[in-house]
């Protein structure tokens, strides 16, 4: 397991990182970690657009949801089948959420593991960006990277029809909920690891705003909206 995440994982990410750092980021590794994830975004774009359109349109359908298990509380069979009707029509995968989340671990953790070893070995010659010391830990970056990740989830709620966000909908309380836990909880890990993944999630977020944008124009209108 070891040698298959040096060999596929560590040293292809740190490579592709001291490439970036020695050419377009112009021995910046604040700029090379930024168009690195920029790369690593537009690579994965197809399953990252995916995950956070399915989550967003999960959020529009689920009056229709709840409409369904209470026209079939009593009979779960013809609940299903009315269930998968739906993601049918809507083209919606309900656990792309949970791929998303799978995807996006391994590439923290391989991050994590090359700004941990490598900063502070020589390799880049600078480790600051904007005045702030890539290796080091801090609270102003991290609160960035939580504010960013915010509007994100912000907007993602944002998409919900009228109907779907009033007080007695489980979800959308959920959602209202998430909204401040989800970059609290950043914050709180970003506030102890380096710096330098700040900016990595920072840009990442950054990417998701728009793309949350794109997705928001497209997603289908609803007769309640």
């Amino acid at each position: 397991m070891a040698a298959f995440f040096n060999t596929y994982l560590y040293l292809p990410t740190l490579s592709s990182l001291v490439f970036i750092y020695n050419t377009v980021a112009f021995h910046d590794l604040g700029l090379a970690i930024v168009f690195l994830t920029i790369a690593v975004r537009i690579v994965l774009f197809p399953v990252f657009y995916k995950g956070a359109k399915d989550q967003a349109l999960m959020q529009r359908i689920q009056p229709h949801i709840k409409k369904i298990q209470l026209d079939h509380k009593d009979d779960k069979e013809m609940q299903a089948k009315e269930m998968l009707n739906l993601y049918k029509k809507y083209k919606l995968n309900p656990f792309s959420g949970i791929l998303l989340l799978f995807l996006q671990l391994p590439v923290f953790i391989v991050l994590f593991q090359v700004f941990s070893k490598e900063l502070s070995t020589g390799v880049f010659a600078t480790t600051t960006f904007l005045g702030f010391s890539l290796g080091s830990k801090g609270f102003v970056l991290p609160i960035i990277a939580a504010v960013v990740q915010y509007i994100q989830t912000k907007m993602m709620l944002g998409s919900q029809p009228k109907s779907a966000t009033n007080e007695t909908n489980p979800l959308a309380s959920m959602g209202k909920t998430m909204t401040v836990v989800g970059p609290a909880f950043t914050f709180f890990i970003l506030l102890n690891l380096p710096s330098a993944l700040s900016v990595y999630w920072t840009v990442s977020g950054i990417f998701s705003v728009f793309q949350q944008m794109y997705i928001n124009k497209r997603l289908p209108k609803f007769e309640d909206e």
